[in-house]
């Protein structure tokens, strides 16, 4: 079941203007002063709803081709969050990113999220005003979209979210955030209401996501969903490049992490060997000093010492006894 109620029907008092009530203290009196009557008159001002759309932003929120699965469900949700973005077709990884300023001037936008996929496990967003900028680039983390969370918290779909920030003095790219995410009053898709609260917290140099609903009884607030961290990269003057305004300090690129985890990988593996190696021969030395018996040569007394003969004449030859021809035993029989 989806987090977010169903939107309800059309409009109430669209056409109504605002009246004014006349309220009778309860005195019992028949004839009132004008003065009181003055005093006692309550204007009842028109609905919310019958207002003039003045902020026209509209956030085109699309993505490259190869993203995964979690990606389209992120998408989906901040489209059910935002009434007033727009979706696209998938746009192709060869396109320059400039294409997309005018995808945007073809869908009337003047905001867009991109999400941009690389190597099939990193994600990009692209916050940007189109077509001039300025335009930023995040590097989204640990998504968690409301297919998957488990929350008890359910908002009303269409609904203004009030957006909370950390202190201002901390970032100062707030503005990218706050004109992309809040909802334009008087949207015709929106519904005057104010009952969940998008929150933007600065915490390890990155901007932490949350959505939470706003409960009427006591005003605590209960998780919705969904929830992802934003990395920022650089901020460039221009939509989609152009001059670098901001570049995070402290970003490490997902290629940079991937390859130092492995080289941590590989030192391990190496230091395993050497212990090895080391208790290897450690353990060879010692069969080696058991091997050899200390005590062994105590009782041994060395012999005399023979003088060395050198021969210098040949020796005689050896006088070997011919013995006769015996015959075999088949002629000693047959002369028997």
């Amino acid at each position: 079941m989806s987090a977010f109620k169903r939107k309800r029907g059309g409009q109430a008092h669209v056409g109504k203007k605002a009246k004014k009530v006349k309220f009778v203290a309860d005195g019992g009196e028949a004839a009132v002063e004008a003065e009181q009557e003055k005093r006692n008159e309550v204007t009842i001002p028109a609905p919310v709803s019958r207002g003039k759309w003045t902020n026209k932003e509209r956030v085109l929120i699309f993505s490259s081709r190869g993203i995964n699965f979690r990606t389209r469900h992120l998408m989906q949700d901040l489209r059910t969050m935002m009434p007033h973005s727009k979706a696209d077709t998938k746009m192709d990884r060869k396109d320059k990113l400039f294409v997309v300023n005018e995808v945007c001037e073809i869908k009337n936008c003047n905001k867009c999220l991109f999400f941009e996929a690389k190597k099939k496990q990193d994600l990009y967003m692209w916050i940007s005003n189109s077509p001039h900028g300025p335009s930023a680039k995040f590097l989204v983390q640990n998504i968690h979209t409301l297919a998957e969370l488990k929350m008890t918290g359910n908002c009303l779909k269409g609904s203004r979210p009030l957006l909370s920030f950390d202190p201002v003095s901390r970032i100062t790219h707030y503005v990218f955030l706050l004109q992309t995410f809040s909802t334009p009053r008087y949207h015709p898709k929106s519904q005057p209401f104010v009952d969940h609260v998008f929150t933007f917290t600065i915490a390890d140099n990155r901007i932490w996501f949350r959505n939470y609903q706003i409960i009427e009884e006591d005003a605590s607030l209960v998780e919705v969903g969904p929830r992802f961290v934003l990395n920022l990269i650089k901020v460039f003057q221009g939509s989609f490049g152009g001059p670098t305004l901001y570049e995070n300090p402290d970003f490490q690129s997902p290629n940079m992490h991937r390859r130092e985890i492995r080289l941590a990988a590989a030192a391990r593996v190496r230091e395993k060997q050497m212990v090895k190696e080391m208790q290897k021969m450690k353990r060879t030395e010692a069969k080696e000093d058991l091997a050899r018996d200390v005590t062994a040569d105590v009782f041994l007394t060395p012999a005399d010492e023979k003088p060395v003969h050198i021969q210098t004449e040949a020796p005689e030859p050896k006088m070997v006894k011919k013995n006769k021809h015996k015959a075999f035993k088949r002629q000693r029989m047959a002369r028997r």
